[in-house]
């Protein structure tokens, strides 16, 4: 092996590490609680996430929301959170995202709700999240407002695709995220396509698997990928595209079928902005998923583990500060 074959391989295999170690780091709860309760550090850290949250109270969502959907994108936005372990926090989720409802329900059709079951209950009791889910579905089909549940560690997949279809069958306003890496998700696109009306929200998927339990970063998970929105298009069913693969999202832009159809491409906030821009002056729907509250400490791991270059950005912002992500939109 030539020394410079051997140091891309090397290279490749740290980052690989790093983002192990990093997701590892990211579901600490102990490291987490530390960070939300430091005074020191809760501030560093938040200049740091800022390059990838809209801040940690729901006005900085709005505001983002805002200078957003002026420049002619659509939005999500989420509160973000998971893994609430008690009845009262899960009651306190459940109240801000009734509330984010509340200040969205202005008649902006471009605005939509993101939430994981996990922050309003399942962690605690499936009934008790399904109450939440109701009670927010609710809300929004009143507001003329979209609900997209995200997906979570494949060991919630059947709880959380199970409430999605109970949910379906009251609320046509509430879709659903799946993982393209989990070999499993073709299977469950089909089952998901028989019922409902709601968005599909098509993701590769970011949370640390098992080895065997999902599908590595490969042109096999692209071509897989792509015959998820395939389905979707075929059923007639709105889909996002949630994803920054500049091939795949070329795919779509270069072929019609798909502009004719109820596709958008959804990229996360702080990434990728200037393609997001170019995407959008060529006419595609293109929306920005949005997130604000305390708990960016889990998002922030994500984001770095996902683009380990990231880091450098995230320690700059530490230390100096930087400007805010959306003058780039």
């Amino acid at each position: 092996m030539n020394d410079s074959l051997s140091d891309s391989l090397s290279d490749s295999l740290s980052e690989q590490a790093f983002a192990d170690a990093l997701k590892s780091v990211a579901r600490n709860l102990q490291l987490k609680q530390y960070v939300r309760q430091s005074a020191e550090w809760y501030p560093i850290l938040l200049r740091a996430a800022e390059r990838f949250v809209a801040g940690d109270v729901l006005e900085r969502g709005l505001f983002c929301r805002d200078a957003l959907e002026a420049r002619g994108y659509r939005t999500s936005l989420e509160y973000i959170g998971e893994n609430t372990l008690t009845e009262a926090e899960c009651t306190q989720a459940f109240l801000e995202f009734s509330r984010l409802i509340e200040a969205c329900s202005n008649g902006r059709p471009g605005t939509r709700i993101s939430l994981d079951l996990s922050h309003i209950g399942l962690s605690v009791d499936e009934n008790l999240a399904y109450r939440h889910l109701e009670g927010l579905a609710s809300q929004a089909e009143a507001a003329d407002l979209e609900l997209v549940i995200s997906m979570e560690e494949s060991a919630k997949t059947d709880a959380i695709l199970a409430l999605h279809r109970k949910i379906s069958a009251r609320f046509a306003n509430v879709g659903i995220t799946l993982q393209a890496q989990l070999p499993r998700t073709l299977e469950d696109l089909e089952q998901v396509l028989t019922y409902g009306s709601g968005t599909i929200r098509i993701v590769k998927g970011a949370y640390q698997e098992q080895e065997g339990r999902y599908i590595p970063r490969s042109e096999t998970l692209s071509s897989r990928y792509i015959q998820m929105v395939d389905l979707c298009v075929q059923a007639g069913r709105p889909v996002s595209v949630a994803t920054h693969d500049e091939p795949i999202l070329r795919h779509m832009t270069r072929n019609e079928v798909y502009r004719g159809a109820a596709v958008e491409i959804e990229m996360l906030y702080g990434i990728r902005t200037d393609f997001a821009k170019q995407l959008k002056e060529e006419g595609f729907p293109v929306r920005i998923y949005l997130t604000y509250g305390e708990e960016w400490f889990l998002y922030l791991c994500h984001r770095i583990a996902e683009h380990p270059p990231n880091i450098y950005d995230a320690v700059t912002r530490s230390i100096a500060g930087g400007t805010e992500p959306i003058t780039q939109y």
